[in-house]
């Protein structure tokens, strides 16, 4: 009996791992290092706090997101819950219902500003997935751009000793959203098979030479753009430019779905560097 209870526990735990795998690298770690990198005195219990409060939304989106793309899913990651046949499509709709309840009340405990991001979280879920946003190229960026953003600003204020958001923090989590807005379209490019089978038209569909040189151009702008704002020294902005260089000539080259994927990891890397940017400032780095 115990080790019935035990196998069914971990079981829970391993499929709400699977509905959040693929965004570690692109939301959990990226929007922790921004918090990070802007409230670095925190203690220990307010970084499991964000952490924990970080996953909980990362799950709501990702269940939300799954629960009406079984069939791209299919196609692009068999692996997940609901194409491997673990959970159902309703029993994900429930957990949905579930989340999106859970969340703003758990965030409302902590603070109303909290739970205020956390409303605007589940809003911009609903309105991707139920308004069917996510299958338009432009509806998707500002939804990408919105949900990344409030991530950001939710984890920075439960890092931030005086519980609100100071300028820097403000200035940061704008141009993080610009950026994003401007450069988010490389999660698409090794999904565009998934996604024209679905009858989603992103970026890379609806333009697919022009999006790949917009990218290139992005992410050399944002590279010096980022490093004179944040003021970081000719090293550092000289590796970010690199690395955005490497990310872009990628994109444009190298156009297999294997390629792409990992042009996208390393995109991942860029991203990160930017975020930690504000803390590259403060330490005073070259």
């Amino acid at each position: 009996m115990f080790f019935s209870v035990l196998s069914s526990i971990w079981s829970c735990i391993y499929t709400a791992l699977l509905f959040t795998w693929t965004d570690y690298k692109t939301i959990f770690v990226p929007v922790l290092a921004f918090a990070s990198g802007l409230e670095p005195h925190s203690n220990t219990t307010s970084f499991a706090r964000c952490c924990a409060w970080v996953w909980l939304h990362l799950l709501l989106c990702n269940v939300s997101n799954q629960a009406l793309g079984k069939d791209e899913d299919a196609l692009n990651r068999p692996w997940r819950p609901l194409p491997s046949g673990r959970v159902s499509v309703e029993q994900a709709r429930r957990l949905r219902m579930l989340l999106a309840a859970s969340c703003p009340a758990v965030s409302f405990i902590h603070s109303g500003a909290l739970g205020a991001v956390s409303l605007i979280l589940v809003l911009t879920t609903f309105v991707y997935d139920e308004c069917k946003l996510s299958k338009h190229p432009l509806g998707k960026n500002f939804c990408n751009v919105f949900g990344y953003v409030t991530f950001q600003a939710g984890a920075t204020l439960l890092l931030a000793r005086a519980g609100v958001l100071s300028a820097d923090a403000l200035s940061a989590i704008a141009l993080a959203g610009a950026t994003i807005f401007t450069t988010i379209q490389l999660q698409d490019f090794p999904d565009i098979v998934g996604d024209a089978a679905a009858g989603r038209v992103t970026f890379p569909i609806y333009a697919p030479e022009f999006s790949r040189w917009l990218t290139v151009s992005a992410l050399l702008s944002w590279s010096l753009l980022l490093s004179s704002f944040w003021a970081i020294g000719t090293t550092g902005s000289m590796a970010l430019l690199a690395l955005g260089a490497v990310v872009g000539v990628r994109c444009v080259c190298l156009r297999s779905p294997a390629a792409d994927a990992a042009t996208y990891r390393l995109y991942g890397v860029w991203l990160v560097a930017t975020f930690l940017l504000p803390w590259h400032a403060r330490a005073g780095v070259a």
